[in-house]
């Protein structure tokens, strides 16, 4: 009987041991895991950094030269304006000479389609 109790109790040992075993690989598993979550967020954050200040750099130069854009597209549209007024006032009355000779230039005329009857 004593043998048996004997390799019962190896038995049991051996199990503890087994346990112990397996409850040490799952906590060197979950360090390993939490480590690789880690380092897997600080690359995240550094590739969103990167990200960002590549778009800020982007969003600068366009944004720029949107805007010198615009002062350029403000400066053409005056001078464009300017032109046109001074253009207005030089053939204003040319123009007003002219239209009022075509309007009193009557040549009075009989259509052709027109049935001279008498």
């Amino acid at each position: 009987m004593t043998s048996q109790s004997q390799g019962i109790q190896q038995l049991l040992q051996a199990e503890k041991r087994a346990k112990d075993k397996l409850e040490e690989a799952k906590k060197r598993k979950e360090k390993r895991l939490k480590q690789a979550k880690e380092e897997a967020i600080a690359e995240i954050d550094h590739y969103r950094l990167q990200r960002e200040k590549n778009f800020r750099q982007k969003q600068t130069n366009i944004m720029g030269s949107q805007g010198n854009l615009s002062t350029k597209i403000d400066e053409e549209t005056t001078t464009k304006i300017r032109d046109l007024a001074s253009n207005y006032r030089k053939n204003m009355e040319s123009m007003i000479g002219h239209l009022l000779d075509k309007v009193y230039d009557i040549n009075p005329e009989i259509h052709p389609n027109y049935a001279y009857t008498i």
